[in-house]
């Protein structure tokens, strides 16, 4: 598969040669000699040499298509990780940093980075929960969010405890058998049949009283003629970490990259300028993140300032801004945005 291919790639000895023509997305050509070897943009600390079976890319896996993937594909590129995936291939090189990116199912990427064949991933919290594996949880992405919950006819009455020691039709069987055997009654179990798609149709089918399913909008479980009736567990998109993987500080460097763009989506900077009498009411419109930033003017009766504030409430804050007064009032979006090391 992808992981294994990645693998013998990043180990290949002496005689292995990656270039752009090779179909893996390499934006480079090189040389495995023994003499290591230059990327594009590759930062000094991270240039290596390619010698005997030691895997020196991290590879890192994320999900191969849907909504998520594109999300994440655009996260990426947001965070500066530079590669070219080929049509129909599930891998590719990182042209400034020593990374091997392959493109897996999601419900697989946990299970990968649990045992050690894939160093860092990204998937849903559901999908970790189901795989069962020790992984270190670095950050939450804020994206693919959704319940994993208990469905069952609409207007049927049921709800999780009367469905405990009946038929549920999911996905999720690991999630699914831990959550009702703390429901069932002694010598009920409940029994879980698992399906790898369209859960919703189980009931009407009439192979399941009821169903453990993910919910984002809502939208394919009402056309189902369902509701939910308990929420197992919330799950959103982390980023995940092999415990024991040897590229601590790539991982490092990739969390931080991450949160980089993340925190630039939610910021703005608003600057603006207002006269003296007026900066305490403007000032505590743009308190900023820390502190606004406070520059006298040529005209000592006017400064002017610049602050973050919330991209989801800048609009609201220009309008208060310029009822105190402010004039000159500008907005500014970030490709990127580092907090710096916490203190």
């Amino acid at each position: 598969g992808a992981v294994a291919s990645a693998g013998a790639l990043c180990a290949a000895g002496p005689a292995a040669r990656c270039s752009r023509d090779d179909g893996h997305g390499h934006g480079h050509v090189h040389q495995h000699s023994g003499d290591g070897h230059a990327h594009s943009s590759m930062p000094d600390k991270f240039n290596h040499e390619h010698v005997g079976s030691d895997r020196l890319h991290l590879v890192f896996g994320v999900p191969k298509k849907g909504r998520l993937y594109e999300q994440i594909k655009k996260m990426l590129e947001g965070a500066g990780i530079d590669y070219t995936r080929k049509d129909r291939i599930d891998i590719a090189h990182c042209n400034n940093l020593p990374i091997s990116i392959v493109f897996l199912p999601a419900k697989d990427i946990a299970t990968y980075v649990g045992e050690g064949d894939v160093d860092l991933g990204i998937t849903g919290e559901d999908c970790v929960a189901e795989s069962d594996v020790s992984v270190k949880v670095l950050m939450a992405l804020g994206i693919g969010k959704c319940n994993l919950s208990v469905q069952a006819p609409k207007d049927s009455g049921l709800n999780a405890a009367s469905l405990a020691g009946k038929r549920i039709v999911t996905s999720f069987p690991v999630i699914t058998q831990k959550y009702f055997a703390e429901l069932e009654k002694p010598g009920s179990p409940t029994h879980i049949k698992c399906i790898s798609g369209s859960v919703e149709a189980a009931c009407g089918l009439g192979l399941a009283d009821g169903i453990v399913d993910l919910v984002e909008t809502g939208t394919t479980m009402r056309a189902a003629g369902l509701e939910e009736v308990s929420v197992v567990m919330k799950s959103q998109a982390v980023l995940i970490m092999n415990p024991h993987s040897k590229h601590p500080e790539l991982c490092e460097v990739i969390r931080r990259r991450l949160a980089g763009y993340l925190t630039a989506q939610r910021w703005v900077m608003v600057s603006y300028n207002v006269h003296r009498d007026h900066l305490k009411k403007a000032e505590s419109i743009t308190p900023g993140k820390r502190s606004p930033s406070v520059q006298p003017l040529e005209d000592k009766n006017w400064v002017a300032v610049a602050a973050l504030v919330p991209k989801s409430e800048a609009a609201s804050i220009m309008d208060e801004l310029e009822n105190v007064g402010a004039k000159d009032i500008l907005l500014t979006s970030f490709l990127h945005l580092r907090d710096g090391p916490s203190q």
